[in-house]
Parts: C-alpha cells; sequence; structure tokens
C-alpha cells in the first residue's frame, strides 16, 4: 500500500478477524497483505493493552515526532 500505510480501520479489522479464530497466513492471503505485517499489528496491539514490553503508539509517534524536530536543527 505504499508508506503511508493501511489506515487503521482495516487495521482493526484484520485483528478483530486473527482474533475470531482466523489463522494470519490465511488472513494475509485473504487481503493480500504480508503475514509478517499482522504480526507487527498483534505484536503493537499487545503493547498497547499493556501486554508486552515496547512503546505503545504515542509513544512511537512522540519519538518519531522528536527525531523530526533533531534533524531540522
Amino acid at each position: 500500500m505504499g508508506r503511508r500505510g493501511y489506515p487503521p480501520d482495516f487495521r482493526r479489522k484484520v485483528l478483530d478477524l486473527v482474533a475470531s479464530g482466523r489463522k494470519v497466513s490465511e488472513v494475509a492471503f485473504d487481503l493480500k497483505i504480508s503475514d509478517q505485517t499482522i504480526y507487527s499489528w498483534l505484536r503493537q496491539h499487545q503493547i498497547d493493552r499493556d501486554l508486552g514490553p515496547g512503546l505503545t503508539t504515542p509513544e512511537r509517534a512522540d519519538l518519531r515526532a522528536a527525531r523530526r524536530r533533531r534533524r531540522r536543527c
């Protein structure tokens, strides 16, 4: 889909499909996206729910913004 990525509502629907019991590989094939992409979304979803280590989505956004500001200097 390019550099912009997938819309949040699409990601949510994909995660719901996997949560309903469908296999990641099956969902990825049907929607023509990488299974690794889905695994990344699942991992980030776990982090956002505080069920795993890592930066939450808002923390990642803050870090990206700080890096952008630093590059401008």
